[in-house]
């Protein structure tokens, strides 16, 4: 019974798509990593009822994939926005202000750190450390990384995203 609700939930084109990248890799000795990169790249995130799929295809319990999914901030569970702000607060860039920038975005998104806004158009992540040091405080955004990012700067940077005119 449980299994048929599931099906219900996904649409049958995206259960077969799930299928097909746990066949992909059906020779390799460990390929939960692989196929859990493959899903996120796919559909930028991975829900439970993706989780049960892979789970059932690669004979390996939820609990575990679950498990790997949390681990790594790559893996998301929930959707990701259109513009992922990631900001950076290893040591470097926290002792230049790293926390106060994340502090701005969070107060003009009106989200927390690792929170979608509801018009799905940013997520708000805090990394642990981009290796970007010697440019602290860094924010990165879908891969562009801002250096020497400042509280004054956050605003216009939103804005640049909101208008499609990318700084």
């Amino acid at each position: 019974m449980k299994k048929e609700v599931l099906l219900v939930k996904l649409r049958q084109d995206a259960v077969k798509l799930i299928e097909s990248i746990c066949d992909r890799y059906k020779n390799e000795t460990t390929p939960l990593m692989l196929v859990l990169s493959d899903i996120q790249k796919e559909y930028g995130y991975i829900p439970l009822e993706v989780q049960e799929i892979v789970s059932e295809k690669l004979g390996m319990p939820v609990s575990e994939i679950y498990g790997v999914v949390t681990f790594y901030s790559f893996f998301s569970l929930t959707p990701k926005g259109k513009y992922v702000i990631g900001v950076c607060l290893g040591t470097a860039c926290y002792v230049k202000g790293g926390q106060n920038v994340l502090d701005k975005f969070a107060n003009l998104l009106n989200i927390k750190s690792g929170q979608t806004t509801e018009d799905g158009l940013f997520t708000l992540d805090s990394l642990r450390c981009i290796g970007a040091c010697g440019i602290a405080p860094a924010v990165s955004i879908n891969g562009k990384v801002y250096s020497k990012v400042t509280v004054d700067e956050v605003s216009k940077i939103i804005d640049s995203y909101r208008k499609g005119d990318v700084l």
